[in-house]
């Protein structure tokens, strides 16, 4: 069965996903501790570490842009609007999104906008294609 390209890099980006999870969890529990991790959580915690945090706040803007993403990807897909453009997008989406874990987490700057720009242009490509091609 053939997958299109932009549905294969929807599931990387899931992928993605569950890795900027484990990871942000993972540092959380470093921090927090592994009663913390297994309990309820409802106890106040001082603020993340510097790693920890930008992890965090890593997860947090994939999972921001994540939902865009899918839409642009399933909509080009059901539209039947995919071709070489969307699959272009489709790629330099999660190349952007792949970047910017590892420069968010070392605490680069300007680069690591430059790959969330990056990524955002090539969803407004995709969405560009949905809306007028």
């Amino acid at each position: 069965m053939y997958l299109p390209t932009e549905l294969a890099v929807l599931v990387l980006g899931a992928v993605l996903l569950l890795v900027h999870i484990m990871l942000a969890g993972q540092f959380k529990t470093l921090q927090y501790g592994v009663e913390w991790n297994a309990g309820a959580r409802d106890a106040e915690m001082p603020a993340l570490n510097a790693v920890a945090g930008r992890l965090s706040r890593a997860q947090a803007n994939f999972q921001e842009t994540f939902p865009v993403a899918i839409v642009a990807l399933v909509g080009v897909v059901l539209a039947g609007k995919t071709g070489p453009v969307t699959a272009t997008a489709a790629w330099v989406w999660l190349a952007g999104r792949v970047a910017y874990l590892p420069l968010y987490w070392a605490g680069v700057p300007y680069v690591r906008s430059l790959a969330w720009v990056i990524s955002t242009l090539a969803l407004v490509v995709m969405l560009g294609v949905l809306l007028f091609r």
